[in-house]
C-alpha cells in the first residue's frame, strides 16, 4: 500500500518530519518498505529565480554567446553569459544562480557553478524550458510576461505542487483498518497521544450533503441482504465530465493511480481517504430507473469494462437494472453503464459486501481490483454514509453538477460491535510490561474503542467497527502494544524454557549440502510452490487450489524441474546465461483422495560452469559436472555404497532398491514450453530418503595409513556398446580388499582400434594398512582385474 506524505498531514494536527513519520509507522506495525520523492515537475524549480534582463550584449570572444546583467530584485546584479538567440534587455526570465541544480528534461542534472566562458564572468544561467522540466521547447530562453514580479521564487509563479512522498508500507491481511488515509492517520495521532501524554486527534475533512433538488429517483431493491448487508446511493445531476484538477491528479498520482476523469477520480480519492470502496454509474444508462442487486444464473454473460466477455458462475453478486447485470458488485465495473465523456448524469453507489463473496468472484475471474482487496479484507460498514456523501460534495463540486435525489441507505440489520473482556494480569502476562490503567484507557480510547464497564481486575471494550481483526484478548494486547511501540517491547533479562529431547532434523545436512554448492559456485533459490498447471496437462494427480491467488498459479507443484526452469528463463531474458541454481522444496499429489507430501533437492545448470580465463578456456555445462556434484554430495553424508546406473541417457542413484537421485538433460519440447533457449542439466535428489540413510550411517576414524599406496593403469580395448558401469561392475565384483579406488581418466575412439571398438584407460590405487605391497602382490592384483574384464566384457588389453 502507498500513502501519500502530503495527503497525511492534511488529517495531523500539525506536520511530522518524513523521516520520524516512518519511524512512528513502522512502530506501529505498518512497516515501511521504501520512501520515494515524487514531484510534479524534477526538481520543483527550487532555487530558481524570476529576473529581469538590464542590459544585453555581443560576447567579444564569440559570435554566438551575448554577455548580460540580470536583476534578482536587490542591489545585486548578476553578469550571465548566455547563448540563446531570443535574450534581450528588458526581459522577465527564469534564472538559475550559482549553487543551485537545474534538472532537464532529456538529460543529466547538474549544478549551476561561477565560471569563466570565453573569458567573461558567468554567475547564473538564464533558463530555456526543456532545461528546467518544463517542456521540451529549446528554441531559446523561457520568455515571461512583463508583469512579472521580479525575485520570486519559480515555483511559485508557475504553481509548481510541493514535493510529496510515496511512503510504501507492507500493509498485514489482518489491518483492514490502515487501508485509507484516514486509518494510518488515526494510528498516527493514537501513537504520537501516547507518547506525548496529550490527547493528538486527526483532523477529518469536514462536508456535508449538497442541497438536494429532486428530479432523478432510482428505486433500490436489495434481493441478498447477507452478501450485501448495507447499500446506499445518490443521484448527482448536471455534471461536467473534464480532467480532474491538478491538486487531485497529483495526490492519485503519488499513490500509483492513474487519473482518468473528474468523477472516477473523486471515486478513488474517497476510497484511499476512507478505504470505502465507491461506484459511479451512468444514470442514463440504467434500464427502468431501477437498481438490483442479486445473483444471476450461471451461465450468465457479463460484459465487464475491458470489453472481455465473462460468464458468471452463479455466485457473483451482481448490481443489476432492470434488465441486465451493470456491475460485478465489489469486484469490476461494466462496459455499458459507467461513465463516459458524454455522462451528464450519475448514479453514486457505496456499499457494504460481504468478503467472502467478494473474494470468490475476485479470483474466479481473476480480477484483482483495489475495490476487491478492500471489500475482502473488510471495510467500515459505519463509513458507507460518510464515504458517499463526501464524494458526492466532491463531485458536486468538481462538475458543477447537483444532487437530484434523496440518499438512499438499505441497511435492515444493523451489525452489533463485539465486545472484548481483558483482564489487566493478562495483558502483563502477554506483553511482558506493566501498563498503568490511564495508559490503557487512553490507547484503546484513542483508536476508537468504548469501555463499557471497569473493575479492579479488567475492562469490557466495545471494538469500533473499522477492527475487523480484533475478535479476543490476545488481539487489545496487541493494539496496546502496536501504540506503544512494537520496538519497545521490553525483553526480560531472564527467559525460562523447558528442556526437552533433541529432536533429529535435517537443518544440519541441509545446511553441510548448501556450503558445499554455494562454495563450488551455486546460488540458492526459493521459488513458489504454487504453480501454473498448464506445464503437466497429462497429470491426474495434481493437487488443485481452491481459491488460487490467479489462474497462473492454481496448483501445487508436482515436480521441482518447472520452477527453476522459470528461473533460469527470467534471468536468461536479462543476459545473464551461466547459472548454477539449487533449491530445498516439496512437491504434492493426490493419490487416490489421499494427499502427499515429499521434499526434494533439485539442481539446475546452464551456460558455462566456469568462465574463461587467461590460462584455461571456459567449460560448458554438462552430465558429468553435475554428475560430479552429486557424488560429492553424496560422500559429503557419509553414503559411500550408493549404485550408480546409466539409462537412456539418464543417471540413477540407488542405495539398494531405493531411488536416491537423477540427473539428465532437460528435453527440448520442455525447454521451449518455458521458453529457455539453452541446454539445462538437472538433478533431483530424493532429500526424504537420503536424509533417513545418512541417519543409520555412523562415523568411523581411523589412522591414516602408514605405507605407500601403488598406482598402476590398464588400457582396454572394448566394444563400443559397452559401458563404464559394466567395467565398474566387473571391478568391484572381485571385492580386492586391497583396491582403494579406481577411475577413467580417457576414451579414445578410432577407426585403427577396429570396428565399433573404443578405448578405456583406468587408473588404479592399491594399499595395504599392515605392510607395503610387493610387485609381485601387485602385479597378481592387476593380472585377476585383466581376466575379470577378457572373460566378462571380452576386453583387450593395449600395450
Amino acid at each position: 500500500m502507498i500513502i501519500s506524505y502530503q495527503w497525511l498531514m492534511d488529517y495531523l494536527p500539525k506536520p511530522v518530519p518524513v523521516a520520524e513519520l516512518s519511524n512512528i509507522l513502522t512502530s506501529i506495525g505498518l512497516e515501511v518498505e521504501a520512501v520515494d520523492r515524487m514531484e510534479a515537475v524534477k526538481g520543483s524549480l527550487e532555487g530558481l529565480l524570476i529576473g529581469e534582463v538590464l542590459t544585453c550584449e555581443k560576447h567579444p570572444n564569440a559570435d554566438k554567446l551575448k554577455v548580460t546583467t540580470v536583476s534578482l530584485g536587490g542591489m545585486e546584479v548578476l553578469h550571465i553569459v548566455c547563448g540563446a538567440p531570443n535574450v534581450a534587455a528588458g526581459q522577465k526570465v527564469v534564472v538559475a544562480p550559482v549553487g543551485t541544480s537545474v534538472h532537464p528534461v532529456n538529460g543529466k542534472s547538474f549544478e549551476i557553478k561561477k565560471a569563466k566562458i570565453r573569458g567573461e564572468l558567468s554567475e547564473g544561467m538564464l533558463c530555456a524550458a526543456d532545461e528546467i522540466g518544463l517542456g521540451n521547447d529549446h528554441e531559446g530562453i523561457l520568455i515571461l510576461p512583463n508583469d512579472v514580479t521580479v525575485g520570486k521564487l519559480a515555483a511559485q509563479y508557475f504553481a509548481i505542487p510541493e514535493p510529496d512522498f510515496a511512503i510504501h508500507i507492507g500493509l498485514t491481511p489482518n489491518r483492514s483498518d490502515a487501508m485509507s488515509h484516514l486509518g494510518v492517520a488515526r494510528d498516527v495521532c493514537a501513537y504520537l497521544s501516547h507518547h506525548h501524554q496529550q490527547s493528538v486527534l486527526p483532523t477529518a475533512p469536514t462536508f456535508e450533503l449538497p442541497k438536494v433538488k429532486p428530479g432523478l429517483s432510482i428505486d433500490v431493491h436489495v434481493h441478498d441482504a447477507d452478501a450485501c448487508p448495507r447499500y446506499a446511493g445518490v443521484s448527482i445531476s448536471n455534471i461536467e465530465i473534464k480532467e480532474s484538477p491538478n491538486w487531485l491528479q497529483q495526490r492519485l498520482k503519488t499513490i500509483g493511480v492513474r487519473p482518468i476523469n473528474n468523477v472516477v477520480d473523486v471515486t478513488n480519492y474517497v476510497l484511499h481517504e476512507f478505504g470505502q470502496p465507491l461506484h459511479a454509474f451512468d444514470a442514463d444508462k440504467i434500464e427502468g430507473k431501477e437498481i438490483n442487486v442479486k445473483l444471476l444464473p450461471p451461465g450468465t454473460s457479463f460484459l465487464s469494462l475491458d470489453e472481455k466477455e465473462r460468464k458468471l458462475n452463479g455466485a457473483e453478486l451482481m448490481i443489476c437494472d432492470k434488465n441486465t447485470g451493470m456491475c460485478m458488485a465489489g469486484v469490476f465495473g461494466g462496459a455499458n453503464s459507467g461513465v463516459s465523456a458524454a455522462t451528464s448524469t450519475v448514479f453514486l453507489e457505496s456499499a457494504y459486501f460481504n468478503p467472502t463473496a467478494i473474494r470468490r468472484a475476485s479470483l474466479f475471474h481473476g480480477l484483482r481490483t483495489d475495490a476487491a482487496t478492500h471489500f475482502e479484507k473488510g471495510v467500515d460498514i459505519n463509513f458507507v454514509i460518510p464515504s458517499l456523501i463526501r464524494a458526492a460534495a466532491l463531485i458536486c463540486e468538481l462538475t458543477g453538477g447537483f444532487v437530484s435525489s434523496e440518499m438512499i441507505d438499505f441497511y435492515p440489520n444493523p451489525l452489533p460491535l463485539k465486545s472484548v473482556s481483558i483482564r489487566y494480569e493478562y495483558i502483563l502476562r502477554l506483553s511482558g510490561k506493566t501498563y498503568s490503567q490511564a495508559s490503557i484507557d487512553q490507547i484503546l480510547g484513542a483508536l476508537g474503542f468504548d469501555i463499557e464497564s471497569k473493575s479492579e481486575d479488567g475492562l469490557v471494550v466495545r471494538v469500533p467497527s473499522n477492527k475487523s481483526d480484533v475478535l479476543q484478548p490476545a488481539d487489545i494486547v496487541e493494539e496496546i502494544l502496536r501504540i506503544d511501540g512494537l520496538d519497545n517491547i521490553v525483553i526480560p533479562d531472564r527467559l525460562n524454557i523447558s528442556l526437552v529431547p533433541p529432536v533429529k532434523n535435517d537443518r544440519a545436512l541441509k545446511e553441510q549440502f548448501a556450503e558445499m554448492l554455494c562454495g563450488i559456485g551455486f546460488q540458492e533459490i526459493v521459488t513458489n510452490s504454487i504453480v501454473n498447471s498448464k506445464y503437466y496437462p497429462d497429470r491426474n494427480d495434481l493437487v488443485q487450489m481452491l481459491n488460487s491467488l490467479s489462474s497462473e498459479l492454481d496448483v501445487m507443484r508436482p515436480s521441482m524441474l518447472e520452477s527453476g526452469l522459470e528461473v533460469i528463463q527470467y534471468n536468461n531474458n536479462r543476459k545473464s546465461s551461466d547459472l548454477l541454481l539449487f533449491e530445498f522444496g516439496s512437491v504434492y499429489a493426490k493419490r487416490n483422495e489421499k494427499f502427499f507430501q515429499q521434499q526434494q533437492l533439485a539442481l539446475w545448470i546452464t551456460g558455462n560452469v566456469r568462465s574463461a580465463q587467461w590460462n584455461q578456456p571456459s567449460k560448458a555445462a554438462d552430465l558429468y559436472f553435475l554428475k560430479g556434484v552429486v557424488q560429492n554430495l553424496f560422500s559429503r553424508a557419509g553414503l559411500h555404497t550408493v549404485k550408480t546406473e546409466y539409462q537412456d541417457g539418464q543417471v540413477f542413484y540407488r542405495h539398494k532398491n531405493q531411488l536416491l537421485a537423477t540427473i539428465f538433460q532437460i528435453p527440448t519440447e520442455k525447454l521451449k514450453l518455458i521458453d529457455v533457449r539453452q541446454p539445462v542439466f538437472f538433478a533431483l535428489v530424493e532429500w526424504d530418503t537420503v536424509f533417513q540413510l545418512a541417519q543409520t550411517i555412523s562415523t568411523k576414524y581411523q589412522e591414516v595409513p602408514k605405507y605407500p599406496a601403488v598406482q598402476r593403469d590398464l588400457s582396454l580395448v572394448l566394444d563400443r556398446a559397452i559401458s563404464y558401469q559394466q567395467v565398474e561392475q566387473a571391478t568391484r565384483k572381485l571385492e580386492l580388499s586391497a583396491l582403494r579406488s579406481f577411475s577413467l581418466f580417457d576414451v579414445f575412439e578410432s577407426e585403427k582400434l577396429g570396428v565399433n571398438k573404443k578405448s578405456y584407460a583406468l587408473s588404479f590405487t592399491f594399499q595395504l594398512e599392515d605392510r607395503t605391497l610387493t610387485d609381485t602382490e601387485t602385479d597378481q592384483l592387476m593380472q585377476q582385474l585383466t581376466q575379470s574384464y577378457v572373460s566378462e566384457l571380452q576386453a583387450q588389453i593395449r600395450s
